[in-house]
């Protein structure tokens, strides 16, 4: 065979995609948006907090004794599940890809123009 007839290289056989993750990466990535999801939140309540114990309670004293917080509790386990639920389905949401992909077109069928009689 002549040198300039091209032959396949025996290691560009059909490759998966580049961006394709592995599984567990993903479950990782998803899992730690979650994480930081309920970092942020935290962090929030503790801003808030800190506003409330550096100047309102000073000046007012007003220690939220009779607010009746207490009733709202049982609520804490299911709101801190929620947000980091939320947050790892919005990092699956980004890290899979799928927040950046073009979204096809609905396609609308054509109807044809009516002549008028």
């Amino acid at each position: 065979m002549s040198p300039l007839v091209q032959r396949p290289r025996p290691g560009s056989a059909q490759r998966p995609g580049s961006t394709d993750q592995h599984w567990s990466m993903l479950l990782f990535e998803s899992l730690s948006a979650g994480v930081m999801a309920v970092t942020v939140g935290l962090a929030a309540v503790m801003g808030v907090v800190g506003v409330y114990v550096i100047v309102v309670w000073p000046l007012t004293f007003w220690d939220l004794a009779n607010l009746g917080l207490e009733q709202y509790a049982s609520w804490t386990n299911t709101v801190l599940w929620s947000v980091f639920t939320g947050g790892s389905l919005a990092g699956y949401w980004c890290f899979s890809g799928a927040a950046f992909k073009p979204k096809a077109k609905a396609k609308v069928p054509v109807r044809p123009a009516r002549s008028r009689r």
